[in-house]
């Protein structure tokens, strides 16, 4: 990636410029606010009751540690943020926070939430805390993404791995269960993007990304997702089977993977023809749907374990 066209001016950027909002961009808020979530299920749900101080601490930190991922991510893609229509506003590349601002906040925030997770919980949710901030911003920026269409797939580990370390948080270990949680985000996270990439191609190409609608055309990026679908809904079950699963859970995960499939199956059975002609309709709808089902199957999970003995299997 040394084209001009993708180079990012090393001009500093006036301090004035930049507001408390720009740098509460840098730590993308959306995907803070996902790690947040799942994180806070895999504590919620996992054997034991945390002190709710000391639980809410270490949601505060692990949250921390997303938003250092999302830093360091749009310090090193800046130059790539500036190409694509959908990240060409971000602090940096907009020229509102200068690069080294935004390496010195993801380096300090990740030293921070590792620590404070390591002091507050123990080191082993610590210790996961420092490998996903690690995987995201060197694996999966710096290598996968830029490299292999491969980067959707690996790369969504960054994003699989806050249940477990919730899960830590609150026991210390990482158990089958805990394992299960990342398995289902990993299988949620490529038909997820893909879906995604079907209707925002074009900026993906003009950033030189290798997604795979990039790479092997959409027929074969809609054939994937379908598979992951299929995937997903094995994963879903057996996490439903187990012992934070339920009939409750059962019945929701039935449901949501049924719905999941069959959108999957609807855009694979499409042409790009008909997907231009209406606006990506299915591949958005698949989309959306995703989001409210990670949403609902994770929540589902906290409602069995507050039923306890009287959801339980």
């Amino acid at each position: 990636m040394t084209d001009a066209s993708l180079h990012i001016p090393t001009r500093s950027v006036p301090a004035d410029q930049a507001g408390l909002g720009d740098y509460w961009q840098l730590l993308k808020p959306r995907l803070m606010s996902l790690s947040v979530f799942t994180a806070l299920v895999g504590l919620l749900v996992a054997p034991g009751t945390p002190h709710p101080i000391l639980g809410a601490a270490s949601i505060l930190w692990i949250a921390l540690g997303a938003g250092a991922s999302g830093a360091l991510n749009m310090w090193f893609d800046a130059d790539i943020d500036r190409v694509m229509k959908r990240t060409r506003k971000r602090p940096i590349p907009a020229g509102r926070v200068a690069p080294g601002d935004a390496l010195a906040l993801g380096l300090f925030l990740t030293g921070v939430s590792v620590v404070m997770l390591g002091l507050t919980a123990n080191w082993v949710a610590a210790g996961w805390l420092a490998f996903t901030i690690f995987f995201y911003a060197v694996i999966y920026s710096m290598w996968l993404k830029r490299t292999t269409s491969w980067n959707t797939v690996i790369g969504g580990l960054a994003g699989a791995f806050p249940p477990m370390i919730g899960w830590a948080a609150a026991t210390g270990a990482t158990p089958l269960e805990a394992w299960l949680l990342v398995g289902l985000i990993f299988m949620w996270t490529p038909p997820h993007f893909w879906a995604l990439a079907l209707f925002v191609k074009l900026d993906y190409h003009e950033a030189r990304i290798p997604m795979l609608t990039v790479t092997h055309g959409r027929e074969e990026t809609r054939r994937q997702a379908l598979l992951y679908s299929v995937g997903l809904a094995i994963v879903s079950i057996w996490v439903a089977t187990t012992s934070i699963g339920g009939p409750l859970t059962l019945a929701v995960a039935v449901v949501l993977n049924a719905v999941f499939v069959k959108r999957a199956w609807d855009m694979f059975r499409r042409s790009d023809a008909a997907s231009e002609a209406d606006g990506h309709a299915v591949e958005k709808g698949l989309f959306k749907w995703s989001l409210f089902y990670l949403f609902a199957h994770f929540s589902v999970f906290v409602i069995e374990a507050a039923l306890g003995p009287w959801g339980g299997w």
